[in-house]
């Protein structure tokens, strides 16, 4: 290794060494907690019981199936140590961090074949203050990105195996670059077991397969060596839920529509991510239309080139092949917005464009960014290196602005349920002060868990959230919970009464009468049998 490439690894590591640290000095109360993260965090204490991986933060104790089993049981790994799955996140997403930074150095590095690249990008990821935000909150994001990037990584790898075997061909190369493929697959398979929208990864290195691949029996035998190596895996961890839960996912095929709240959402953090100082992104966004403008520009843009450099290689087989890393991250852009589409119009109506759901598309635009300065500045012309290299100066430190503001607010207090709103709640304690097997009914059942230690009990509701239709057995489900309040047996925790939409406040309202109001506190009321 030449001291050049020493160098380089080492400002990576330092780079994710520094990445890790800043996780840690920005969540000093602990990770952004929703309750999604509370799932995740009761489904590893589960499986740490022994109990199997299932919803223990639920009274019911169904196996899990909703949520795959990839981040739960990192945290479980974590809690052998003796460590609860709860510190357990913060401890994981920030080694997480360190090392996505360092995975997309190397990968910014072998696109390009410059180490001053790769380490630009690097440092770009690292103070991206909306990618940061991710790994600071209790999710599986963090996770799904590093095994997609290693997956990118180890595709980029197996094709230049390829290439030196059609260089070369009596180097007996074709077991290792089918090793890397193989690799690949695994990689992708854990990436569907972290995430459902790792089927945009699959979908991803197949195209490319098919794509680049200069004869059909090259083409026919990698897409089946890859497909045989992401089955197994997948295939486990679906009849597994088939044969606990009678369901392979937990999703029901049913259309529902993008509404126009679930847009302005999407809007709202693709905007935050373009544009990092937040006074500029409230002038610009007042502009009708503009940020929607911007990414269907984008969209279009990269479609035309992906498609371009893809059918050129497809038509004409001995043309030179794109770059692999560029060319399957713009791919990657288009399959995972297919995954992210098909899932909010068929299969999962709660699903919103929030940052986390954005996430994997903003890496792959931050790794084609550094692509587009990397192309200016092979232009050689001085116009064209100095665009090239005032472009980056200013992304950067536009990123540390961003990113010094961000680190100075999360450290102000804990996010989401880790805030001292839920953990320090009067209402919190009254709970915690029930007698033993008192039944606890609740709109947030996910932080009753995760402050009372007790399982909750969720409350009857009109719609289904994930299908967006009508439920049944409403009514029941409201006379069963007085009956069981009047009984004495259980207590109905309403948190935030007052702050939901119209249609909310009435069954809350419904719920809550003929009930004795025990408790009511900064808008939390606790409701219990008559005294």
């Amino acid at each position: 290794m030449t001291k050049d490439r020493a160098a380089s690894f080492l400002i990576l590591g330092l780079l994710a060494i520094l990445g890790t640290f800043l996780t840690l000095y920005a969540t000093p109360q602990g990770l952004s907690l929703s309750d999604d993260s509370i799932a995740y965090i009761a489904g590893a204490r589960s499986i740490l019981s022994g109990d199997g991986y299932r919803e223990a933060w639920l009274a019911s104790n169904q196996p899990v199936t909703h949520f795959p089993p990839g981040f739960s049981s990192i945290l479980a790994l974590i809690g052998l140590s003796g460590l609860d799955p709860l510190r357990g996140t913060r401890f994981a997403n920030s080694l997480l961090f360190g090392a996505n930074i360092f995975l997309l150095g190397l990968s910014g590095w072998r696109m390009t074949k410059s180490q001053v690249a790769g380490i630009l990008l690097a440092l770009i990821f690292l103070f991206n203050a909306s990618i940061f935000r991710v790994h600071t909150a209790a999710m599986s994001e963090p996770l799904y990105i590093f095994f997609s990037l290693a997956s990118f990584l180890s595709f980029e790898q197996y094709y230049s195996g390829v290439q030196q075997l059609t260089a070369e061909p009596s180097s007996g190369k074709p077991l290792d670059s089918r090793g890397w493929l193989i690799f690949t697959a695994i990689l992708t398979a854990l990436a569907y077991l972290t995430r459902y929208a790792g089927l945009a990864l699959l979908a991803t290195f197949l195209l490319a397969l098919i794509l680049l691949h200069d004869t059909w029996r090259k083409r026919l035998t990698s897409t089946g060596i890859f497909l045989a190596s992401v089955i197994p895996l997948a295939l486990a961890w679906s009849l597994r839920n088939k044969l606990v839960a009678d369901n392979a996912t937990n999703r029901t095929l049913v259309y529902h529509p993008l509404t126009a709240e679930n847009i302005e959402i999407g809007i709202y953090n693709f905007s935050e991510f373009l544009v990092p100082v937040e006074t500029w992104r409230r002038t610009l966004i007042k502009i009708p239309n503009l940020f929607v403008f911007i990414f269907f520009a984008l969209a279009i843009g990269l479609l035309l080139w992906a498609a371009y450099k893809g059918l050129k290689k497809f038509i004409q087989p001995s043309t030179e092949r794109p770059e692999i890393l560029s060319f399957t991250s713009a791919l990657y852009i288009f399959g995972y917005l297919a995954s992210i589409f098909s899932s909010m119009l068929l299969f999962d109506a709660s699903t919103k464009f929030k940052l986390r759901i954005n996430s994997p598309i903003y890496v792959s635009l931050l790794v084609l960014l550094v692509w587009f300065v990397f192309w200016l500045w092979q232009k050689r012309a001085i116009l064209w290196r100095a665009l090239a290299a005032g472009f980056a100066i200013s992304i950067l430190a536009l990123s540390v602005y961003d990113m010094s503001n961000t680190v100075t607010q999360l450290r102000k207090g804990g996010q989401g349920y880790a805030s001292f709103v839920w953990f320090d709640s009067e209402a919190m304690l009254f709970l915690r002060q029930l007698p033993e097997g008192i039944k606890i009914y609740s709109n947030q059942v996910g932080p009753v868990y995760l402050y009372t230690g007790r399982p909750g009990y969720v409350l009857p509701d009109l719609v289904d959230p994930v299908t967006g239709l009508p439920r049944e057995g409403y009514e029941k489900g409201v006379a069963a919970l007085k009956q069981d309040v009047h009984s004495g047996n259980a207590v109905l925790a309403l948190f935030k009464f007052g702050s939901e939409s119209e249609d909310v406040q009435s069954i809350y309202l419904q719920l809550a009468e003929g009930l004795y109001p025990a408790h009511d506190t900064h808008g939390n009321k606790i409701y219990t049998a008559f005294p």
